[in-house]
């Protein structure tokens, strides 16, 4: 029934269980699974030359977080003989990120943790996990 599977990961505990549950059912319907992890764009500010962290500095930092995130899920995947192709995208919003990313592979099934790293910002404005439910045409299964 499912042939293409993605799920994001953000390198969370909950985010783990999520990736063993794609495995699983990609296993199951012999599908490829499509593991993601969105990165966050520097923050330019009005006092740019303030900023501590250089932006080359930023984004390297922030491709070795996404990529380790992403090859812990290739390796996962690998383990339990299921295909997996990885990726990792910038973007200001992870949720249009999944979104756009299911669209353009032709997921038929994102599997996504209920909740991620977010902490006070999702409380105040909603979780990604909400967003994705509410915005994707892609059926996504949540795992708690």
């Amino acid at each position: 029934m499912f042939k293409r599977i993605l799920v994001p990961t953000d390198g969370s505990e909950i985010s783990a269980k999520a990736l063993n549950t794609a495995i699983g059912m990609a296993r199951i319907h012999g599908a490829t699974l499509y593991a993601l992890s969105v990165k966050e764009p520097f923050p330019y500010s009005a006092v740019s030359e303030m900023q501590p962290t250089p932006p080359q500095e930023f984004f390297d930092v922030q491709e070795r977080i996404a990529s380790a995130r992403v090859k812990e899920a290739m390796d996962a995947a690998k383990a339990a003989d299921v295909a997996c192709e990885g990726h990792t995208i910038e973007a200001l919003h992870a949720w249009e990120a999944i979104i756009e990313h299911a669209s353009s592979n032709q997921c038929d099934l994102v599997v996504m943790a209920s909740h991620g790293r977010r902490g006070v910002q999702a409380l105040l404005l909603g979780s990604e996990t909400q967003k994705v439910l509410t915005h994707c045409t892609t059926p996504v299964l949540v795992v708690r």
